[in-house]
């Protein structure tokens, strides 16, 4: 009998160990964050048609709701680039200029999520509010508009990753901004390799 409670102790101290080391690891997901990435951004609406160079920064704090899950917040700021009109396109402003490239650029606040799959790879998803400060034209009855606006619209991404260490991480991701507002419309893709390091 005493060796039954003996083996019996010990099997709980081990499950306790066990247990706090996962929460400890996980915690190790929580914590404050900044990212940064960079890479192909897509738009494809109205009287545009081109890609430019986008990126972003962000900043924020998750916490680990257990090893493999941390839910956060982050804040930032996007920039998608320049966009030319497709070409053909035709119409001239009242001034006698011809259509302008877009211009889509803005500040992000929203939630995010990191989930891992393995002890390596993960899942990301994120999504938020991006208050836009969008520049292009639209057409009415074949002449051009100017739209120049700030806009508050939303963002929402998904990507995968590789994580090094609990504090450093890779991947690649996907994120859609729709902005759009009185026929001026640039909702836009992109597509990016990103960076990421924990504290």
């Amino acid at each position: 009998m005493k060796n039954t409670m003996l083996a019996v102790a010990l099997a709980s101290a081990g499950l306790v160990a066990v247990s706090s080391a996962a929460h400890a690891q996980g915690q190790d997901k929580g914590g404050f964050f900044v990212n940064g990435n960079a890479g192909q951004a897509n738009l494809d609406r109205g009287v545009y048609d081109d890609d430019d160079t986008g990126y972003g920064v962000n900043l924020g704090y998750r916490w680990a709701l257990n090893p493999n899950v941390a839910l956060g917040v982050e804040g930032g700021y996007t920039d998608l680039g320049t966009f030319s009109p497709k070409s053909g396109t035709v119409g001239a402003l009242p001034s006698g200029e011809f259509l302008r490239k877009a211009e889509l650029k803005g500040w992000n606040a929203g939630v995010n999520g990191h989930f891992n799959v393995t002890d390596n790879w993960y899942l990301s998803g994120r999504t938020g509010i991006f208050r836009a400060d969008a520049k292009g034209d639209y057409l009415v009855a074949g002449l051009p508009v100017s739209g120049d606006d700030k806009k508050n619209s939303w963002y929402a991404g998904a990507g995968f990753g590789y994580d090094f260490s609990n504090n450093f991480s890779v991947g690649l991701n996907y994120d859609y901004y729709k902005v759009d507002k009185n026929r001026l419309d640039l909702k836009t893709d992109l597509v990016s390799v990103s960076a990421e390091a924990r504290f």
